[in-house]
């Protein structure tokens, strides 16, 4: 399989003149983990030979690895070697590389060889966290320099899933959060000045490692909703107290989209089961989860959802979907690009297809396409960037599975394991 490790398209609208860098998206599907941008002023329709090109950044190796950004930096984690894996450093305005430091390395498959870098980096203030393929986590200062690391295979007894570690750092107040997997520390919080353990969290089951987590809250209850490997979990966030299990969604391995919350409900995807959601209610200290409505034909695999205004989008192997957050009915369904990656921005979805690198830009309310194009065609690796217009504000991009409203990347098969 080719790999690449990521493009980045955009392409703008030309309205008023605004400041050259919009928001920041520091970790995994942008600042909130939903995929969802509040950027407006994006063009709502795409030229039909895509976004003019500014710069191009090549020879950043492999991997599956999605950027972050913060602070006119692109921070990434590649593998030149397939050997050892790097946290690589760029420059948002030209694509120049400003560092890379080395962070051990790449972690051994169980299942189907795809080896390489799968996490994103978590960019807090004047800190980055990555988590490379093996398990080691590393707190890096943002000029590459390493100030901490632990091991969450040797440190915690962790349980790599079959594609080796591929979760996205969750940093949460003065705690980092992660997911060694196993028995004894299926999750972990973490001092994030020194990496010192604030608490283990063995939840029931001993479920390998997962993806990316989320925090949600009901009836005062701050907790960490991760879904792992038998099914979506919740832990307290001062404690690591096991909570509840949710398992319908679950297929027992590969359940990699994150999952959104809102309202305490908790909705979640997987390939091979379908979509459905786990009501939470509190009662003291205590949080229950019932089963909600089930759609079977909802089977994300790796491509992601997102919630916007009451309304989940989402695809499954062969169309895009949207469902009624409430209720769960579809209220409409369209080929559009076919199995894919989505996210949303400025009253429009972006649609990657997984297979062919196809994006589109469709409505929300309904499956109307305002163009499509192939940005990475006759690439290997590397990093490209379109020009805006003069006094453009920020660019409307191309997805790939992190939902990078700005400089979204576009990644090959299976890239969105770092889910």
């Amino acid at each position: 399989m080719t790999r690449r490790l990521l493009i980045l398209c955009a392409a703008c609208s030309g309205l008023a003149v605004m400041p050259a860098l919009a928001d920041d998206y520091p970790q995994w599907r942008g600042p909130n983990r939903d995929g969802v941008s509040k950027e407006k002023g994006l063009l709502q329709q795409w030229p039909a030979g895509g976004p003019k090109l500014a710069w191009k950044a090549t020879s950043l190796g492999n991997g599956y690895s999605t950027p972050s950004i913060a602070k006119g930096q692109v921070y990434l984690i590649s593998t030149t070697d397939e050997r050892t894996e790097q946290v690589v450093a760029l420059n948002e305005k030209d694509g120049k590389q400003l560092w890379s430091t080395n962070i051990g390395r790449v972690g051994p498959n169980t299942g189907p060889q795809y080896p390489g870098p799968r996490s994103t980096p978590t960019v807090d203030g004047e800190r980055l966290y990555a988590l490379r393929s093996n398990g080691e986590l590393a707190c890096l200062d943002i000029k590459g320099q390493v100030l901490w690391k632990k091991s969450l295979r040797s440190d915690f007894g962790g349980k790599p899933g079959a594609w080796a570690y591929a979760e996205s750092p969750l940093v949460d107040g003065d705690v980092v959060v992660c997911t060694p997997g196993g028995s004894k520390a299926t999750l972990v919080a973490l001092n994030k000045t020194d990496g010192k353990v604030v608490w283990r969290s063995a939840v029931p089951g001993g479920d390998a490692s997962a993806y990316a987590s989320v925090v949600g809250e009901v009836g005062g209850i701050r907790q960490y909703i991760q879904f792992l490997g038998k099914g979506v979990v919740g832990v307290d966030a001062k404690t690591g107290r096991f909570l509840w299990r949710y398992s319908k969604t679950s297929n027992g391995s590969t359940n990699i989209p994150t999952p959104i919350v809102h309202d305490n409900t908790v909705f979640s995807t997987a390939q091979k089961t379908g979509a459905g959601v786990a009501k939470l209610t509190a009662e003291g200290q205590n949080v229950t989860a019932t089963s909600g409505y089930f759609v079977p034909k909802l089977k994300t695999h790796i491509g992601g959802v997102v919630l916007v205004d009451g309304y989940v989008y989402g695809a499954n192997d062969t169309s895009l979907l949207c469902l009624d957050f409430k209720t769960g009915a579809i209220k409409w369904e369209d080929r559009c690009v076919g199995k894919g990656s989505i996210c949303y921005a400025d009253g429009c979805l972006d649609v990657r297809a997984e297979k062919t690198g196809t994006v589109a830009l469709v409505e929300r309310h309904s499956p109307q396409v305002h163009g499509c194009w192939v940005p990475h065609s006759g690439m290997r690796a590397g990093v490209k960037v379109a020009t805006p217009p003069a006094g453009a504000r920020s660019p409307r991009v191309c997805p790939g599975p992190t939902a990078h409203p700005r400089t979204r990347p576009v990644l090959p098969d299976f890239a969105p394991f770092a889910a």
